[in-house]
């Protein structure tokens, strides 16, 4: 039994996948509190459905591609048989996680999308660094800038870490706050090896729920 925050059809937004047509499994709940959170209505919203009624529910929309969201999807210890389930049931599946949580017992057919926390999310503590070792090259890095600030300290989390050695790494601008052409032009100044990103969803459908 899981709680269900919502399950909807919609385009990928961010990582290698984006432009793909994905079903989304949004979990209630998330232990963190990111300044620039934009699914604050998942902390407490949804209702609890059994694995088979989520399945049932995902394949309605005979789709190829998953992602499990949140929220935190891993706070809720269910999280990791819903994974392999919808393995099980042959979908490409992604998990979209925090990085504070333990990614150990995540099935390993699944993409874990583990987002670093940047000192601007003001969550840069809760960052579990021991799930770096855990990445594979199936898995990817994300990191959210705030700032020139964050760029900076990310942009050092990369190159000491060798963290795109690793995984893919993506950058993605805060929206509204940093402006995408100038998180670029770094990228670009300090030839970093990591993929830029923009929220693909937020530009075709602004602050829409379950789009």
């Amino acid at each position: 039994m899981l709680r269900i925050n919502e399950i909807f059809y919609s385009l990928q937004g961010e990582t290698s996948r984006a432009g793909l047509p994905t079903v989304f499994v949004r979990l209630t709940g998330c232990p963190l509190r990111c300044g620039y959170c934009d699914t604050a209505y998942a902390f407490n919203e949804g209702v609890a459905m059994e694995i088979p009624v989520i399945l049932e529910q995902v394949a309605a929309y005979a789709p190829r591609y998953v992602t499990v969201t949140g929220g935190e999807p891993l706070a809720q210890k269910e999280c990791p048989a819903l994974l392999g389930a919808l393995c099980d049931a042959g979908y490409s599946v992604s998990l979209e996680t925090s990085g504070a949580l333990d990614i150990s017992r995540v099935d390993p057919r699944v993409s874990r999308i583990v987002d670093i926390k940047t000192p601007g999310s003001g969550e840069a503590e809760k960052n579990r660094w021991a799930n770096l070792a855990l990445l594979t090259p199936h898995d990817e890095l994300k990191f959210v800038i705030c700032d020139e600030t964050d760029y900076g300290w990310a942009r050092r989390q990369v190159q000491e870490r060798q963290l795109s050695a690793r995984c893919p790494v993506l950058f993605s601008p805060v929206a509204g706050s940093l402006d995408p052409g100038q998180l670029a032009d770094w990228i670009l100044r300090d030839r970093l090896d990591v993929r830029f990103q923009l929220q693909l969803h937020r530009i075709l459908w602004r602050e829409d729920r379950g789009r």
